[in-house]
């Protein structure tokens, strides 16, 4: 009963596979397509299909392009060091380090170039020789506008207080060509009431007094004003480090005091003559001088 059943299955398969191939062979052959309109369809395909590219960005490029040339620096440094082995690191060879080295070279090439400026400004070259004979010499520096000033200054201290009072004379053209003058300590006083008279230029107006710890020695600074005359004039005083001692001129400029009282609290100088030399900034039982370089605080906190 069931192979009756299966057969007329079988014959239905069989009639279907029978009626699409007699349709296939009743079908009309496929044109031959235009191998121009293939390639253009595919051209338009790939065209259709394929991202666009992203944008180069210069920037990135460029530190791409530094980091490998410092890789290759560094490799190229370390290979060097090596004794041109790079597959043999050495332990005891110290890193190079590229950017350093830049900055060193740098430093070097900017130090020569000051050299060969003031080669150049003092009309030689950096050795000591002259320029050769086919160029040109540099011209003499021109003197200081306030050159005048200075010597006047210099002949006038040495003449009424005497030929060693001053001990060095130049003109600082990077504060706008200040005269300035080294004063003994033993002969500041006689000097600071020279520069106060009339004679000595009517320095009536004493603007600031400074400390300066040099380390070998200390030096107090006065910037004098003549406010008749509008001068001005730097005054050095150098005393030594152990028992540092300049005469006060408090009582020629009184503005001098507190100026004198705070050098006295910061960098230990004593002023002789000083009408109330006691601390100013610091408690009277402060132990040593905070602005000296030598100076060691006794307080962590401080």
């Amino acid at each position: 009963m069931s192979e009756e059943k299966e057969r007329p299955s079988e014959q239905a398969g069989t009639e279907a596979k029978q009626e699409t191939e007699a349709h296939t062979a009743d079908s009309p052959p496929e044109a031959p397509k235009d191998p121009e309109v293939v390639e253009k369809n595919e051209s338009s395909a790939a065209h259709e299909t394929k991202p666009s590219a992203a944008p180069v960005d210069p920037e990135r490029e460029a530190k791409l392009k530094a980091a490998a040339e410092a890789r290759a620096a560094r490799a190229a440094a370390k290979a060097a060091a090596e004794g041109g082995q790079p597959s043999a690191p050495d332990a005891t060879a110290a890193p190079v380090d590229p950017e350093r080295e830049a900055k060193l070279k740098a430093a070097a090439e900017a130090r020569a170039a000051r050299a060969a400026a003031k080669a150049a400004a003092e009309g030689g070259t950096p050795g000591g020789t002259s320029a050769s004979a086919g160029e040109t010499p540099a011209e003499p520096k021109a003197p200081s506008p306030k050159q005048p000033e200075l010597d006047e200054l210099l002949v006038h201290l040495r003449t009424q207080v005497g030929d060693s009072a001053v001990e060095e004379a130049s003109i600082n053209e990077l504060n706008g060509h200040m005269p300035m003058l080294t004063v003994r300590p033993e002969q500041w006083l006689a000097a600071a009431q020279t520069l106060r008279s009339t004679d000595g230029g009517t320095f009536d107006y004493l603007r600031n007094v400074s400390g300066v710890d040099y380390e070998t020695h200390l030096e107090v600074v006065y910037h004098l004003v003549s406010l008749v005359t509008k001068r001005e004039a730097t005054i050095k005083v150098k005393t030594n480090r152990e028992q540092p001692s300049v005469p006060s001129v408090t009582p020629i400029w009184a503005t001098a005091n507190w100026n004198e009282r705070e050098i006295y609290d910061l960098l230990g100088v004593a002023f002789p003559g000083h009408p109330d030399l006691r601390r100013i900034m610091m408690p009277d039982d402060w132990v040593g001088h905070p602005l000296r370089k030598d100076y060691v605080s006794l307080d962590s906190e401080v």
